[in-house]
């Protein structure tokens, strides 16, 4: 199994004939992503070929889901029209939405996700300014490299995407069930909490890696989430351990206020409920082999 993208997944990009939706297509469908189609309103009715394997494109989400049944939308739009976009695949009630998409302003974020609070939350959003999902074996929508690791029973959630990257390659022997890049902008849809649960949920995952960073107390609130809800062994890492004090580090939700959102206190919140913590992506890597071998 996996959370949230599976080998039956059916997946559309939203901008799929741009530069980076057409490059990233292309690497979803070698990865064996069940790419059914795009959605460019202005190009409606053709088709792209992708190394033999043509794709329709739809005028809207909607059209897309009616005539292929897609569950999953990757969003690859340019930041100025993210929210727009946002707001049509939860018109259309896909289930997921996968939004790539960096520099997205922050009060665009706060107005899609409001409207999909209101609209019931039928739409999952992940991102925006994330790389992605990847259920290694099965499916990979976004920007995640498909070829770092392989398929295995460890979850992932990380708000960095190459911190995503390194550990899914330093685990790759032992792999995952999904990894999960929620972004590190100041608001985002799917928060650790969210994947935490999911995971925890999830039969086949055993055991967990979230990676979180300094600012924000994103880290703290999931630990006291796992403090009441969380059985399966949870192992973390903070990044940001050596920023200097006063500098500006990492993504745009990496701010600290005073002695809040500094590593230090998230590791405390961290191993004050269980989790061990990592200095390092390769020590975070070894506490997580331990478990899996069961030393």
């Amino acid at each position: 199994m996996a959370i949230w993208l599976t080998k039956d997944s059916k997946v559309i990009v939203q901008g799929m004939t741009g530069s980076e939706g057409s490059k990233h297509t292309r690497r979803m469908l070698a990865a064996g992503t069940n790419v059914v189609g795009g959605v460019n309103p202005r190009k409606a009715g053709q088709k792209v070929d992708f190394d033999g394997t043509e794709l329709p494109v739809f005028a809207s989400v909607a059209d897309a889901m009616a005539e292929t049944g897609a569950d999953v939308s990757v969003i690859f739009v340019p930041p100025q029209f993210t929210k727009a976009a946002v707001v049509e695949a939860i018109d259309a009630a896909i289930p997921l939405a996968v939004v790539i998409t960096e520099g997205v302003p922050v009060h665009d974020t706060a107005a899609f996700w409001a409207y999909n609070l209101a609209q019931g939350e039928r739409t999952r959003i992940i991102g925006p300014n994330c790389p992605g999902i990847a259920s290694p074996g099965a499916s990979n929508a976004g920007i995640i490299p498909a070829d770092i690791t392989g398929a295995g029973r460890i979850g992932l959630v990380s708000k960095s995407g190459t911190l995503t990257y390194q550990m899914m390659y330093e685990l790759r022997d032992i792999g995952f069930s999904t990894c999960v890049g929620i972004g590190g902008d100041p608001i985002i849809g799917t928060t650790h909490i969210d994947a935490l649960k999911a995971f925890e949920a999830d039969p086949e995952t055993d055991a967990i890696v979230m990676i979180g960073e300094i600012g924000g107390d994103a880290e703290e609130r999931a630990a006291e989430f796992i403090k009441g809800n969380v059985t399966k062994p949870v192992v973390g890492y903070i990044a940001g351990f050596t920023a200097p004090p006063g500098k500006t580090m990492g993504h745009a939700g990496a701010i600290i206020s005073g002695s809040a959102g500094t590593a230090e206190a998230k590791q405390a919140a961290l191993e004050a409920v269980g989790v061990k913590v990592g200095k390092t992506p390769t020590e975070t890597a070894k506490l997580m082999r331990e478990i899996m071998s069961g030393s």
